[in-house]
């Protein structure tokens, strides 16, 4: 009863804590929803090979028997099914051969430009040279079957230009006989039977082919025109071209699937244990289809990121009701005092204070749990709209992250209350009795304590990382973690904090002529827990705002400048899209331009053993070492990169084995098994100097970059005017080195700035809900300071640029003390990469800063100067009068 009668007192007060805990349940709630649909992607089944009874396909996976087990890791380039695998199953009954291959089509030029069209590799294919002939056996034509090739072979834009102006869809290529697999009908026309026939996959909002369009199409043996003889209805996982089996057989000679009519035990057992083929059969048929880890692979990034939005929303709701109940303790000291003067002792006092937040943790968290329900549909159409979710991520039907998000509500009101219950009941009978509104014995040893402890744990923690492990501290857990301690900390100690900062804050303005610089100063330094309280939520969102985005940011101004650095070309050429590699024509196009020095490189990766227990994976690039040097220069800090051969490689100083000489066993990118020799090491960086070996190693990958450089006195235009002209006949697009650094420089990762936003947005909507709730419950507190300084002379419009003073500078304060911690985290930063070799420049985000502090300043005013402007409506006399 005592509770529920303090409740209806001091309603104020408990409707701003309700609003802000229904404000955090209701987010991790929402988040939580969100964050549970994510743990298992879509059950999909096989899309390509829906109708076949069993394909072969070389094993997609590497497997490492260890002490402890078995291990496995994705193979980067699986191998092909051998021509004598396929006659040894074609025994067993009829098979088809698939291959997949780039195909991408664009309308067919006429007049001077058809020629050109049709100097590529279909009109007079290449027959000399070694690169030709990896070209011809399928190792650089082809694409990867797992992966994230085939997504981004349909969605590249940059690759996919025959002539500047002329886009060109993103296809992929097949034998028309394996088409029956999927299966795909024939819409209109007929099946291809002749060189030059292609039957071609529809969509809604793609490209409108028809039977009898002539349409030019690019493949890894080059460019010609072709007539399209019939289509299909796409099936959604890929946008396809089909060849004759003879034709598509010349562009990619290798076999990449095996579709065998025949029992699966009679296929097992033809292969033998020890064949290195996955014969596949039922659902495991998915494993065969473009991209089949594509739903997962595309949760991660959602997961990661909502359980980062549901953690801050956690850490932020848990501060704000701890500094809200804590405030509302402070006010009720001559409350508390009557109370014990009537005879209440501390433990009914603590009983009282325990059983108000346990009554608003309930309702609050409810109210929260409703509202989290009806926000997460709308939470997820926002994800999917922005491009942080695919397209088809949706709720699921899970309900135990309500229930989560309710007893975490109740949890935290309860848990906040812990130390203003302590304190309430430590209220002597004598508080009843005080006038003065100036703040006492604001920081208890307990407090000061537990402050040390925090700040200790919060700068000893990444001094020791710094000593230890200093890439840990450029991990996203790392550095969106980190800063919560000395946020803690700081909060801890803002009671002693206040006075100095906020005398530092109004020296000049107490300087000024008038009253209202002395008593903001004065009001300030009095009101501690006041302006404390105030100035917390600022702290919380200031300190994660500036520490989040600056970190980012100064990520990738550090990995720009280390590009910078290590590429010395004048002309970089990508693929432009992730898992496709460049048009053989255009390697041996570029190598044959005059005073080019041309650096052709492969991605791939290599896996290793760690002790023993664990296989891991690094990306790697594989080159040619005798140009490597002349584009490029590395960060070494042990050996040559001119030792680099097919017997050795170059790896960087995460590995456990770093010194020059000394042997490692990988596994490549196609699961073979080497010892290489470690032939230098290079600095760790900001984890993409990655690891180097040659062509030999490359496990089947194909040339998806070419670095040229401009030979001492030959003509820069010439060359560039060369490369130009190869790109343009190939659809390769070439770029100027600075071109190149700034589509890759700061700034271009537009979905992690965009769920940066979504985090801050969070943490901002917390804030702006405490920050309201606090200045509405202070003001409201201070009626009698209002009316005093009426009866003393001042005018209402005065009396309300005071309150509103006071409001921003206690938000300066918090602003002051939130830029300490981020600039601590900042230099931590700063530090980690100046050990791992990285010369960078700290980039402060002044931006977010400025928007985060006018908008806390904004809010802060308006929140006081409205229940004041309420207060000043009642006779100064009056007011003055009356008693709390």
């Amino acid at each position: 009863m005592l509770a529920l009668s303090g409740m209806r007192t001091r309603w104020i007060t408990f409707v701003g804590s309700f609003v802000a805990l229904a404000l955090g349940v209701g987010l991790i709630a929402a988040t939580g929803l969100a964050l549970a649909a994510t743990f298992d992607a879509p059950e999909r089944g096989p899309e390509r090979f829906a109708a076949a009874p069993v394909v072969v396909r070389a094993a997609d996976h590497l497997r490492v028997d260890t002490p402890t087990g078995t291990r496995t890791k994705p193979l980067d380039h699986p191998g092909p099914v051998g021509p004598r695998t396929a006659d040894r199953l074609a025994a067993l009954g009829r098979t088809v051969e698939d291959r997949t291959f780039p195909a991408d089509v664009t309308a067919a030029p006429t007049g001077p430009d058809a020629k050109a069209a049709r100097t590529g590799a279909d009109a007079k294919q290449p027959r000399t040279g070694p690169d030709v002939t990896a070209a011809r056996s399928g190792a650089d034509a082809k694409q990867p079957r797992t992966g994230t090739g085939t997504t981004a072979a349909r969605t590249g834009a940059d690759a996919g230009k025959s002539r500047p102006g002329q886009d060109a869809e993103a296809r992929v290529g097949h034998p028309w006989p394996v088409a029956a697999a999927a299966p795909y009908r024939l819409t209109s026309g007929r099946a291809p039977a002749a060189p030059g026939e292609v039957v071609v996959t529809t969509r809604p909002g793609g490209a409108p082919l028809r039977t009898g369009d002539r349409v030019l199409v690019r493949t890894p043996a080059g460019n010609g025109p072709r007539t399209v003889v019939g289509t299909v209805a796409g099936r959604g996982f890929e946008d396809a071209v089909f060849f004759t089996d003879d034709e598509a057989a010349r562009i990619s000679p290798d076999i990449d699937a095996l579709v065998v009519h025949a029992d699966a035990t009679a296929v097992r057992r033809a292969l033998g244990p020890d064949s290195g083929m996955d014969v596949l059969t039922g659902h495991d048929r998915r494993r065969a289809d473009p991209d089949p880890d594509r739903d997962s692979r595309a949760l991660v990034s959602v997961n990661a990121l909502l359980g980062t939005a549901a953690g801050i929303t956690l850490f932020v709701s848990a501060a704000v009701v701890a500094s809200t109940f804590s405030f509302a303790v402070a006010q009720r000291r001559r409350e508390f005092g009557l109370l014990r003067t009537a005879g209440a002792t501390p433990g009914q006092i603590r009983r009282t204070v325990c059983a108000e937040a346990v009554l608003v943790g309930v309702l609050a968290s409810a109210a929260g749990v409703w509202f989290g329900a009806g926000g997460a549909p709308l939470l997820v159409g926002r994800m999917t709209g922005a491009g942080l979710a695919p397209p088809w991520f949706a709720l699921g039907d899970a309900s135990w992250p309500l229930h989560t998000a309710f007893w975490t509500g109740v949890f935290v009101a309860t848990a906040g209350a812990l130390v203003a219950c302590h304190r309430a009941g430590r209220t002597a009978p004598t508080e009843a009795l005080r006038e003065a509104a100036v703040d006492s014995r604001v920081m208890p040893a307990s407090r000061w304590a537990a402050a040390v402890l925090v700040l200790l744990a919060g700068l000893g923690l990444p001094a020791l990382a710094l000593a230890v492990d200093p890439g840990d501290l450029l991990g996203r857990k790392s550095y969106i973690t980190r800063p919560m301690l000395l946020v803690v900390g700081f909060a801890l100690l803002a009671p002693v904090l206040v006075r100095p900062v906020g005398r530092l804050l109004t020296w000049l303005p107490a300087r000024l002529p008038g009253a209202t610089g002395v008593l903001v100063r004065e009001n300030t330094a009095a009101g501690v827990r006041r302006t404390a309280a105030v100035a917390a939520p600022v702290l919380i969102t200031v300190a994660l705002a500036a520490t989040l985005t600056g970190t980012v940011a100064t990520l990738e101004e550090a990995r720009a400048a280390e590009s910078r650095t290590a590429t010395t070309a004048d002309f970089v050429v990508t693929s432009g899209q992730e898992g496709r590699p460049m048009a053989p024509t255009f390697v041996e196009r570029a190598r044959a331009v005059e005073g080019a020095v041309v650096s052709a490189s492969r991605s791939t990766a290599v896996t290793v053993l760690e002790e023993d227990t664990a296989l891991v994976t690094s990306e790697a690039r594989a080159v040619d070492p005798a140009r490597l040097a002349a584009v490029s220069e590395l960060p070494v800090t042990a050996g040559r990169l001119s030792d680099l051969d097919d017997g050795a490689i170059v790896v960087n100083e995460e590995w456990l084995t770093t010194r020059v000489g000394d042997r490692v066993t990988v596994w490549l990118g196609d699961g073979r098994k080497a010892s290489l020799r470690i032939a230098a090491v290079l600095a760790t960086g900001t984890g993409d100097n990655g690891v180097y070996v040659t062509r030999r190693n490359a496990g089947g990958a194909g040339v998806d970059r070419i670095d040229v450089k401009v030979a001492e006195g030959a003509d820069r235009r010439a060359v560039a005017a060369a490369l130009q002209s190869a790109g343009a006949a190939t659809g390769t697009r070439v770029t100027t080195r600075a071109e190149w650094l700034a589509a890759t420089g700061p700034g271009t990762n537009d979905q992690t700035r965009t769920g940066l936003r979504m985090i801050l947005g969070i943490a901002l909507l917390c804030t702006a809900t405490a920050l309201a709730n606090t200045l509405v419950m202070a003001t409201s507190d201070r009626v009698r300071d209002l009316a005093v300084l009426r009866l003393a002379g001042a005018t209402a419009p005065q009396v309300l640029r005071l309150v509103a003073a006071e409001a921003v500078v206690a938000v300066g304060v918090g602003a002051v003390l939130g830029g300490v911690v981020a600039a601590v985290n900042l230099l931590v930063v700063w530090g980690a990469l100046v050990l791992l070799g990285v010369m960078s420049a700290v980039v402060v985000p002044w931006g977010t800063l400025g928007l985060v502090v006018t908008a806390a300043a904004l809010l802060a005013a308006v929140s006081a100067v409205l229940p004041a402007s309420l207060a000043l409506r009642t006779r100064p006399v009056e007011l003055a009068g009356a008693r709390e």
